[in-house]
């Protein structure tokens, strides 16, 4: 069974995915384009993040759409991109520091 999308709602959608299909590319580009690894964390966590949220915006609309499935799958995931997002890269930018400094007094 196939349900056509009117123009209105599949044209949100598209632009959703397309805006969070470029700024997660330009945040995976930051990755490459940094020199440091402060840089790099930085450009691939909000990056990443914010790409994920249009994705997940425009699962949303269709969802909600369709009136078929409970979008409450997008939320969740949402609510726990943007709790384990910043607690990794304050992970990783700890343990970085910390290396830096073993180094520095060694």
């Amino acid at each position: 069974m196939t349900t056509a999308i009117p123009f209105i709602p599949s044209l949100i959608i598209a632009t959703l995915l397309v805006i969070g299909g470029i700024i997660t590319l330009i945040g995976s580009l930051g990755l490459l384009r940094f020199p440091d690894f402060t840089g790099r964390i930085h450009a691939t966590t909000l990056g990443n993040t914010l790409g994920t949220i249009f994705v997940l915006s425009a699962s949303i609309i269709l969802s909600w759409y369709l009136d078929d499935r409970v979008f409450f799958h997008e939320i969740v995931i949402v609510i726990f991109l943007f709790i384990t997002s910043p607690v990794s890269a304050m992970l990783l930018m700890r343990s970085y520091t910390l290396r830096q400094e073993r180094i520095e007094n060694s």
